[in-house]
């Protein structure tokens, strides 16, 4: 599993996919996530601007990242 390491207390979920390179653009992150194709903690979760903090797992296409600070 991937780790996505940030300096703030928190990244947003669409911020975070592009971060990671699961999607290319912020219009991409806001289709997949509207479409119900992310799972954050093993839960779908259609909001783009969900706050992500460390420990958040987050999924995508068979792909997965963990939030570290």
């Amino acid at each position: 599993m991937e780790k996505i390491v940030i300096r703030d207390d928190f990244i947003k979920l669409g911020q975070a996919l592009k971060l990671a390179g699961f999607v290319e653009s912020g219009v991409e992150a806001k289709e997949v996530i509207q479409n119900g194709l992310v799972r954050v903690n093993g839960t779908v979760d259609t909001r783009r601007g969900k706050k992500l903090v460390a420990g958040d797992e987050v999924s995508f296409n068979g792909n997965s990242f963990v939030i570290q600070n």
